[in-house]
């Protein structure tokens, strides 16, 4: 499958514990200052032992200047696409562009609808979070004029005024394993955000990415437009399994879940540099 042409990234996955918020705060202050690219949280808003994943990245951009921040993934059902919007694109003005945003169809039902969301069936779930990246881009697409109308199954929008703009072209990364969502991938998203731990083997691998590229063609577009982001543990961040999966299935951005600054300073010191090393000579190699 190999190259899609994405430059090579290196980032974190962060819990967002409220029992030690400055060791969080800490932590993502510390993936900028080893030179990493992005820091990422979960979102789990029916999670008490969890903070706010919003006002946390917020934060963390104000005590940061250069490490891209996102969610990992935000969890759509509590979010309404509208105010999502709105408050992506500031916090991308106020971080002078860094934020990155991706998105999650649900899970946890139970828990959503304890806090006041709404229970979906799979393929509900799926048609609203179509719905609400129509929603999140039309909103931020200030170069048309008049508001925004969109009569969605879910989520209907009518006549809400445009913008703000962020400050750049926010990516929309998606998390997604079952074929429906890989090809909502396809068509819509700018990014595929998957766990390693549930992608599979080799060849669970390609068939995914040939579902994504798949529908990216029949929907006219070029399946290279879509980066491969990958959340991995710290046992696979080991040069040559990144490498591999950089080399032989087209993954360009490698993020650790992992909350011991040890870890995170080594993926910086050891494992980036050597992945990059190594994909560079191979490619370098076949040109």
């Amino acid at each position: 499958m190999g190259d899609y042409g994405h430059d090579l990234q290196f980032g974190t996955f962060i819990t967002p514990g409220s029992a030690d918020p400055q060791h969080t705060v800490d932590l993502a202050v510390l993936t900028e200052r080893v030179g990493l690219d992005l820091v990422t949280f979960q979102d789990h808003p029916y999670q008490p032992a969890f903070l706010d994943t919003w006002t946390l990245m917020s934060y963390v951009a104000a005590r940061t200047e250069r490490v891209h921040i996102s969610a990992n993934v935000i969890n759509l059902p509590l979010r309404p696409p509208g105010v999502l919007a709105r408050a992506a694109a500031s916090l991308d003005l106020l971080s002078g562009g860094r934020f990155d945003l991706a998105l999650g169809a649900g899970a946890f039902w139970d828990a959503i609808e304890a806090m006041g969301g709404n229970r979906l069936e799979p393929g509900e779930a799926v048609t609203a979070l179509v719905e609400s990246i129509e929603v999140i881009r039309t909103l931020w697409d200030t170069s048309v004029k008049g508001g925004v109308r969109i009569e969605g199954a879910h989520h209907q929008v009518v006549g809400a005024k445009r913008g703000p703009a962020p400050a750049h072209d926010i990516p929309i990364w998606l998390g997604a394993g079952k074929p429906r969502m890989l090809r909502v991938v396809g068509r819509h998203a700018d990014g595929w955000l998957p766990s390693l731990a549930w992608l599979g083997g080799p060849e669970e691998i390609d068939a995914s990415n040939a579902t994504i590229d798949d529908a990216a063609r029949a929907a006219g577009r070029e399946p290279a437009q879509i980066r491969r982001l990958v959340n991995v543990g710290p046992d696979e961040a080991t040069p040559e399994r990144l490498a591999q999966l950089a080399l032989d299935h087209g993954f360009a951005t490698f993020i650790l879940s992992s909350d011991e600054p040890q870890q995170i300073e080594r993926l910086a010191r050891d494992v980036a540099p050597a992945v990059r090393a190594t994909v560079a000579s191979r490619r370098g190699s076949q040109s």
